[in-house]
């Protein structure tokens, strides 16, 4: 027995050295953002996520050694299961040095045979320790001067910097606050007016954010205040997000994850999820970094969903793609996408090269432009839920990746994300004022991935959607590219009437060779959509643009991406926007 206690020993000393490590790459987020190292910010994320199949791998190869021949008995494992769950009974983070254990578990067996004998398909202690929130937040009462107490908590969580005009943010901030805070939207109780605020700063990208909630007669109501560096020697606050939906925006499944200092994420998830009840709790983890322990809540919390419904999955509505396969579950409001055995012409790519732009999605700045995803290898599903043409479907794009196990469908590999609207149908049923605005947002998402080095490649309608707050966001990875890797070119002039009339180009075209002029054929069959996106973003139409960006990202600049829209941030002087 004392070899399986070692080898759950040397599981938790991995998880605890991993944790250490993300703990070290998170602090230097402030000292990032005080000096304005943007590339530097972004390259603690890459490696705070490249981190755990490090770490993963140099586990792997310590318990080899422990183990010996009996790594993969597994007999052996549901000792050190018992173990191991003995080991963090009582542990501050357990849940996630559960999800460690199966990370490992799943090195040894390929994602074969999880089961809650040998792992913690289910956790041993309950789904998410039961925190005292009241440990990481910060009490400001609120007396008859809202300025005071604004003054007061804007100090406390000040930088190294100077606030750029801190009397002039607290008045904005006020008279926003002011206006919110009176009946019947908001019923002020003096005697109990309080503002509760999480302790640490959350950084990601260019922007430090200050979250909290409002307090009064029993009553909540979720702000976010983000600072931003004017790259000048000062910080500002760039304005005050006020509500659910708001402070829902900008913990969204389609960014970067945050940098936050704390010791124990379940204090922090719990209370997010108080100011954000509809937000689920994986995405949260998600967000804050952990998206491993993000995917275990993911798929405890699909698990149960599917026992309590029961209708089945179908493959999901819109244009079908030549790479994926997608289907979906309607109570559910999630996507699955396979990937085909082979791909449709002129689609030219592998299948490791699919998952690499996955990996690289992962890894990137998503800008609020591409939905986060869960990767999963050998995942069981009832085989009776799935629809006849849905079995079809898979049968006949992507045999290879079916195993059936008398009641159990096997999928060997697949990618989960959040479901959103195809934007090709959205635009179906819009009205001419709902089409101007997407297709602003469509350009918009085009601009902002491209500035956070990302070209989409195929940039059909359909591969863009929308999500329940009207953002527009891209999930067909296939053929994205860094946009530094591109070449953008004018089509040449023919030189003769014959090329002129030819049906294919008269020029070379090399690879990852882009001819901007071209995307106008990304609107064909919908007139309105393109008259709308022309009107607002017929820039993207020229070479000449994606030079300039091109220059402006070698040159270092780092673009600012809000998780909110722009008509709701305080107004700037001349001098301070420059």
């Amino acid at each position: 027995m004392k070899r399986r206690e070692r080898f759950a020993r040397t599981i938790l000393d991995g998880f605890e050295s991993y944790f250490d490590e993300f703990q070290t790459i998170t602090l230097s987020a402030r000292a990032r953002f005080e000096t304005a190292d943007w590339a530097g910010l972004h390259g603690a994320s890459t490696e705070r996520i490249d981190l755990y199949k490090a770490k993963i791998r140099s586990v792997l190869l310590e318990v080899e050694s422990v183990a010996q021949e009996e790594l993969r008995n597994y007999g052996f494992w549901r000792d050190v299961r018992r173990f191991y769950a003995g080991m963090i009974r009582g542990h501050n983070n357990f849940e996630i040095a559960e999800t460690f254990y199966n990370s490992v578990f799943n090195a040894v067996f390929e994602h074969e045979q999880l089961r809650n004998e040998y792992a913690f398909v289910w956790s041993s202690q309950g789904d998410i320790p039961l925190s005292d929130t009241s440990k990481v937040l910060r009490y400001y009462r609120v007396s008859n001067n809202l300025r005071a107490t604004l003054q007061e908590l804007l100090l406390d969580y000040r930088f190294s910097l100077p606030y750029e005009d801190l009397d002039r943010d607290i008045d904005r901030v006020a008279e926003a606050l002011d206006k919110l805070l009176v009946p019947p939207r908001f019923e002020l109780d003096p005697a109990d007016f309080r503002m509760e605020v999480l302790q640490s700063h959350f950084f990601r990208n260019k922007a430090a954010y200050i979250v909290g909630r409002i307090m009064s007669g029993g009553r909540s109501i979720p702000f976010i205040l983000p600072l931003l560096h004017n790259e000048e020697g000062a910080v500002f606050i760039d304005t005050v997000l006020i509500g659910s939906d708001r402070v829902s925006v900008v913990f969204s499944f389609t960014r970067s994850y945050f940098m936050v200092d704390v010791s124990i994420p379940s204090q922090y998830v719990l209370f997010l999820r108080s100011l954000m009840p509809a937000k689920p709790i994986s995405e949260i983890y998600s967000v804050m970094g952990y998206n491993k322990h993000g995917k275990t809540y993911f798929y405890r919390s699909a698990v149960r969903h599917m026992e309590s419904s029961m209708d089945k999955y179908i493959v999901a509505p819109g244009i079908k793609g030549m790479v994926m396969s997608v289907f979906t579950l309607p109570s559910y409001p999630y996507v699955f996408k396979v990937i085909k055995d082979r791909f449709t012409p002129p689609k030219e790519v592998t299948h490791e090269q699919v998952r690499e732009k996955y990996r690289l999605v992962k890894r990137a700045d998503r800008a609020g432009r591409m939905a986060d995803t869960q990767e999963f290898t050998n995942l069981a599903f009832e085989r009776e839920r799935f629809s006849d043409e849905l079995m079809d479907e898979l049968y006949s794009v992507a045999p290879s990746l079916i195993v059936e196990r008398g009641r159990a469908l096997v999928i060997r590999h697949l990618y989960v994300e959040r479901r959103m609207t195809p934007l090709n149908l959205y635009l179906q049923g819009a009205d001419d004022e709902d089409i101007l605005e997407v297709m602003d947002e469509y350009g918009n998402a085009i601009k902002q991935l491209a500035a956070a080095n990302i070209f989409p490649g195929d940039m059909l309608l359909k591969n863009f959607g929308v999500t329940r707050h009207g953002r527009v966001v891209f999930y067909d990875y296939d053929e994205i590219v860094p946009l530094l890797d591109c070449n953008f070119r004018v089509i040449p002039q023919p030189r003769t009437e014959e090329e002129e009339m030819a049906s294919k180009p008269w020029y070379s075209v090399g690879p990852n060779e882009i001819f901007p002029e071209e995307f106008r054929l990304f609107f064909s069959g919908n007139q309105r959509a393109r008259k709308a996106f022309d009107a607002r973003h017929s820039d993207l139409y020229e070479a000449r643009f994606w030079q300039d960006l091109q220059e402006q990202i070698r040159g270092g600049f780092v673009e600012s991406f809000y998780p909110y829209r722009r008509k709701l941030r305080f107004p700037r002087d001349e001098q301070a926007e420059a």
